[in-house]
């Protein structure tokens, strides 16, 4: 229960860019799309109101939707 916790508290914590990052792409499935920093900066620009906190992005709010608008990113 302590882990589940941990693990709830690290993936909420806002985290600067590069952090996020290493994080996303070191956990990702293979078979899914790696980030960059220029796709990060493109879906932070695309979604501004996912950022009111500025430059910090944290993987509870942020991962999903990240791999969702990949799916589509990719494919334009």
């Amino acid at each position: 229960m302590k882990r589940n916790k941990e693990e709830m508290e690290l993936n909420q914590r806002l985290i600067p860019l590069p952090a996020f990052l290493a994080s996303y792409n070191k956990n990702i499935p293979a078979s899914f799309p790696q980030a960059s920093v220029a796709i990060l900066k493109k879906f932070q620009g695309t979604y501004p109101m996912l950022f009111k906190k500025g430059n910090m992005w944290s993987i509870d709010q942020h991962r999903k939707k990240l791999i969702d608008w990949l799916s589509v990113y990719r494919d334009i």
